[in-house]
């Protein structure tokens, strides 16, 4: 038996085990370790297992391969319900391995799907149909039920000249270009003459498209350089919200603001104040008036409660000379901000002790804030990680601002994970973004991806850096992910089909 052929006949005898530790081993790929060849690497490997599979076991392993990747990656979900959300140990548990579980089923039914309607073989399964479809489940997985967007593949190359892929097509066109050269790899190790040939060229087209667009500047400078400032507090989750200790963050808070004074525009965390914003109107009201006599304008995050209708938000108020403006935030997380359970499940939470009241989403259709002379497009926290979700203010936008409150996830991964997508955020839309954090990681990251300032972690200070108001738009800003999807369809549409028509052709 040939080398080639011998492995692929291993790979599908310990295929679970496999693909569990190539989806464990691909968590490294993304940030903080960073090793993004681990994103070409894993998905071939899971390729090779479901070479020749029948659709039950391509089922199986790709489970195992999403359940490798969830546990390994996002374990820091048990930190925040548990730790930090004070929820039991039981449900913490749960949770995450619910999670698991669903985003698992993704990966199994993406295998299933090609091995019950795929070519068994060949260059249209590992060049066509396993590349489109996964790409098309990675976008349906971000969004369906409200979506989890974390780890997807594209992410990982944040440092490798496939991000330069990033403006022209979004995340996904980089996931594409990821996985295509995974299949193509697959294709150079079983494939036969013509097929390596194709192979060749594909990794030589996806490749050589990155390296010419890698510095392509596809949006300029639309006013003077902005001084900023960006409030990293660093109070622990545990402790902000107590009562005896809410006079002492308020003064820490206020400190850090008279340091950042100066700058044009300052910006303080996601919900940095332990009060409603009801509750703080002198406080707030003293800190525009300290800002307004240096000459800066605040972004500050806090929540709100709406007595009229009964509902609360989580909000960035602008406090500006013009009048305050806010921003609510759209996406909210799920267990977290809000609970999708019935009513039944909310009386028991009630009796447990549990949280059980939910925040109320923004409106879909919100301006940018206005202030320091900019026009700002915001999120608040995960929103980041749902990059369509910008397209639309993308078009008024000069700046971009995130806010996030990342002490609920302690000394784990998850910051470095969303500071990654964030910067996908600035060069997706060719844009500046600031984002201010609770404990980090506090950064000012530029158009091209790269962070040209940032704060240690689990420190308490302010970070100066200098932006530059941009317009115009890349080319994913104007038409967003359809192109990219479009053509996923019409591989998964040729993989399919053509293969049979020429089976049928030669019988």
């Amino acid at each position: 038996m040939a080398l080639p052929a011998a492995l692929a006949v291993s790979a599908r005898r310990h295929a679970p085990w496999l693909a569990a530790a190539a989806g464990a081993a691909a968590s490294f790929a993304f940030a903080p370790t960073g090793l993004y060849p681990l994103a070409v690497l894993c998905p071939a490997l899971l390729f090779l297992a479901w070479e020749g599979a029948s659709p039950r076991e391509a089922l199986a392993s790709g489970m195992a391969f999403g359940a490798g990747l969830f546990l390994a990656g996002t374990w820091w979900i048990y930190t925040a319900v548990h730790v930090y959300g004070q929820a039991p140990v039981w449900l913490a548990v749960f949770l995450l391995l619910a999670l698991v579980a669903i985003m698992g089923a993704y990966y199994g039914g993406l295998g299933w799907l090609a091995a019950r309607h795929g070519p068994a073989a060949g260059p249209w399964r590992r060049l066509a149909l396993l590349p489109a479809g996964w790409t098309l489940m990675e976008w349906l997985r971000g969004w369906l039920f409200t979506g989890f967007p974390w780890l997807q593949l594209g992410y990982a190359h944040s440092d490798s000249w496939l991000a330069a892929l990033a403006p022209a097509g979004g995340l996904h066109l980089v996931t594409l270009a990821s996985v295509a050269t995974a299949g193509a790899l697959l294709s150079l190790l079983l494939g036969g003459r013509a097929e390596r040939l194709a192979a060749a060229l594909l990794l030589a087209v996806v490749w050589g498209s990155a390296a010419l667009l890698d510095g392509r500047r596809w949006t300029g400078p639309a006013g003077e350089p902005l001084s900023v400032a960006l409030l990293q507090p660093s109070v622990p989750q545990d402790q902000k919200w107590q009562e005896e200790n809410r006079a002492a963050t308020l003064a820490l808070l206020r400190r850090l603001n008279r340091e950042a004074l100066g700058a044009r525009l300052v910006v303080w965390p996601e919900a940095a104040l332990p009060l409603l914003a009801h509750e703080a109107q002198g406080y707030l009201a003293a800190v525009r008036t300290e800002a307004r006599a240096q000459g800066s304008e605040v972004l500050v995050g806090l929540l709100r409660y709406d007595f009229d209708a009964d509902r609360i938000y989580n909000g960035l108020l602008a406090l500006t000379g013009d009048g305050d403006g806010w921003y609510y935030k759209r996406r909210l997380v799920p267990f977290g901000e809000f609970f999708p359970v019935p009513d039944s499940v909310r009386r028991w939470m009630r009796l447990m002790s549990l949280p059980y009241y939910d925040m109320s989403a923004g409106g879909d259709e919100q301006p940018p804030l206005e202030a320091a002379g900019q026009r700002i497009g915001v999120t608040i926290c995960y929103e980041d990680a749902y990059g369509a979700e910008q397209l639309a203010v993308l078009p008024q936008a000069t700046l971009l601002v995130n806010v996030t409150n990342n002490a609920w996830f302690g000394d784990s991964a998850a910051p470095h994970q969303q500071l990654q997508m964030a910067r996908f955020r600035a060069r997706e839309a060719g844009r500046w973004l600031v984002r201010a954090t609770s404990n980090g990681v506090t950064a000012v990251i530029a158009p091209d991806g790269s962070v040209t300032a940032r704060l240690p972690q689990f420190e308490t200070g302010v970070l100066a850096g200098q932006v530059v108001p941009h317009g115009g738009l890349t080319p994913y800003a104007r038409t967003g992910n359809a192109p990219v999807l479009a053509a996923c369809l019409l591989l998964l549409a040729l993989a399919v089909c053509l293969p049979r028509r020429r089976g049928s052709g030669s019988s």
